[in-house]
Formats: C-alpha cells, structure tokens, sequence
C-alpha cells in the first residue's frame, strides 16, 4: 500500500482534502489525522471492518479499547445509555479538548471498539482538521495514537509515516501537536470520578469543576495481580510498558543535584564501556551535562510542564533516531501536565526507577 502524506492547513483545513479523507472513511479504510493531542489512527466508529483495522495497522491486540471522537454533541446520546449529570459541567468547561469521558456503551457502538466492555470512551477533540473530518464524514470516528502499538505517541505527521508508512493510505500533515500527550481519560461509570490515565487535563483543572475527582494509578504488582496484560482494558494506555522508544529508558527520581550526579556518573560509566548514551533533561540541567559526551536533549523549563509535555515524545524519538542504545531521563514535578508526563515516562522506563 502506498501511503500519502499530504500537508493541510492546521486552522483552516482545505476542503478538498477534508473530503477526500473522509470518502476514504467512507468507504472503510484508515487514516491519519492530527488532533491537539497526538496524531490518531482512525476509522469510521460505526463500521465493525474498518475499526478491525485500525488493530491491524498499530499491531494493537483487541483488548485494548478505542475512543470515540465526535464533532458534535448531539450525536453523544446514540453512544451511550446514560448520561450523568457530571458530564454537563465538564463538557461545558473542557469540551472541545483532551478530556475523554468513560459512559455506557449503547448498541450503536461495535464491541470491538470497547474491548468487549460495556463502557465506551468519548472525547471531542479541538482540532480544526480533526473536528472538519468528523463532521465531513457524518460519523464518529474511532482512534487511538497513530504509531505502532507500545511504540512512542506520534506529534508530528513524521512520526506517524515512519510507524506506518504503508500501512495506511493517507496521512494529513497539519505540523506539531499543541499538547504533546494525550487526552486524560476520566471514568464516570464508577462511584466516584476516577482519572484512569492523566493527560491534557490536570487532576487539578477537573478537581475545580468536580471535586470529587480522584486519580488511580496502576503500578506494577497491581497489573501483574490481575494479569492485566490479557484482560480488556479498561481505558487506553493502562499497559505496564507503552509510549517507549525501540531501546531500554532508565528513569531518575529524587532531589535534583542528586538526580544530575547520578544520571552523570551512569552516562560516564556506559559510554567507558561503549555504549552510545542519550540523556533527557530540563533547560536548568544542561550546564551540569556540559563537559559530558552523551547526546543530550533538553524537555524545556522544569517549571513549564506544558513545554515539557509538548516535546517529550518528539525528544524519545529523537534520541532513538540517534542511534542510542539507553536512554536516561530525569523525573519532573507531578503537578499540574507533570502527572501525564511522569505517567508517560513511568510507562516508557517500564518502571525502571532509580531513586
């Protein structure tokens, strides 16, 4: 299959190749297209074949659930069976945007979307393009990220071609992504709001319009326990391992000097023995690797989390590129975007911590 990659204007999409897009849809194929998040892989939600694809195009087992986008919310009521009172104020505060909503499946909506689950996740993206292609199309669109499944999340058209080039007849090139990481996936169908994975959306933007919002991280033991690996997801992006690059990512946490020190004396003691060594940093890190020999990659100012979002998995696949054969990362502050990022990185490492 030869894949197209066609440049589109990010604000004002051309129409005509909104509609070409769109009859490729249409007619059950997939495409790629960018949101404010990371690129998506997408397929008519509603045609159980095309969705099929999609899981052939990432390599992505069928346990793993998609979300829903639409561009409009009257279409919200046929997807689900309920909605709760809760989803009003959120959509009035954060839709469009990267906030996906967990809800009652309706019939309309093909179990292999949701893993076989009677929950379906939603989001209505704030893409220009993304959100004319829905509308293009008259019918949700089911995507996850546009890359090759456990593989770093795609911010650029790029990323997205070197994962799939040839697997998908056309990708839409509108540049970078704004957020960088993706949409935080909030459950409504349990007896509190529950954050299952953190993203453009901070614990503390959805805690001012619902306090009673929680986040649930899951760690190692908790999916070894369930065995997780095989059982359907609950939401997107719950694996141990995912958003990693192709070579082993080793994550430091602590007190900063401590984490410099470390991660200093680990990249000396690699590159002695051979190794090609890339190091993830903030701005206020790069004088204390100055002198050092490893390919160094700064996330932007450690007290800008937006920044460090929005470059973190262009910065993984730059350093992959490079020809590195470990990576080492320093941790960030948790607050605010910081929870989706050192999610993000926690998945990445496999959670190999050093503290």
């Amino acid at each position: 299959m030869k894949t197209e990659l066609i440049p589109i204007d990010p604000l004002y999409p051309e129409q005509a190749l909104i509609d070409h897009a769109a009859a490729l849809l249409r007619a059950g194929a997939v495409v790629v297209f960018p949101t404010e998040t990371v690129y998506g892989l997408g397929a008519d939600a509603l045609q159980t074949e095309a969705v099929e694809r999609i899981f052939l195009a990432k390599g992505r087992p069928f346990n793993d659930p998609l979300i829903v986008h639409i561009a409009d919310l009257d279409i919200l009521k046929t997807l689900t069976t309920a909605i709760p009172a809760q989803v009003k104020p959120l959509v009035e505060a954060f839709w469009p945007g990267p906030l996906t909503l967990i809800l009652p499946r309706s019939a309309r909506v093909p179990r292999l979307v949701t893993a076989g689950l009677d929950t379906v996740a939603i989001r209505m993206p704030r893409h220009p393009v993304a959100l004319a292609l829905i509308r293009a199309l008259g019918s949700p669109i089911a995507a996850p990220s546009a890359n090759r499944f456990k593989h770093v999340s795609p911010t650029t058209a790029q990323h997205a071609y070197a994962d799939l080039n040839g697997r998908v007849p056309l990708i839409l090139d509108a540049g970078p992504c704004e957020v960088g990481v993706e949409s935080t996936v909030l459950d409504l169908c349990s007896d509190t709001p529950i954050i299952l994975r953190p993203g453009g959306i901070s614990l503390e933007a959805l805690q001012s319009v619902l306090p009673d919002v929680r986040y649930a991280p899951r760690h190692k033991q908790d999916q070894e326990d369930s065995q997780s690996e095989t059982e359907a997801q609950r939401s997107p992006g719950q694996l141990l391992t995912h958003y990693a690059p192709a070579i082993p990512l080793i994550l430091y946490d602590g007190r900063v000097e401590a984490m410099r020190r470390a991660m200093l004396a680990e990249a000396r003691r690699r590159q002695h023995a051979g190794e090609r060594v890339g190091v993830l940093v903030a701005d206020e890190d790069m004088s204390a690797f100055a002198e050092s020999d490893a390919i160094i990659r700064s996330l932007g100012n450690a007290s800008a989390p937006e920044q460090v979002a929005a470059s973190l998995f262009a910065a993984l696949r730059a350093l992959e590129w490079a020809g590195v054969q470990v990576i080492l990362c320093r941790s960030f502050d948790q607050s605010g975007l910081g929870l989706a990022v050192h999610d993000r990185l926690l998945r990445a490492a496999s959670e190999r911590v050093m503290v």
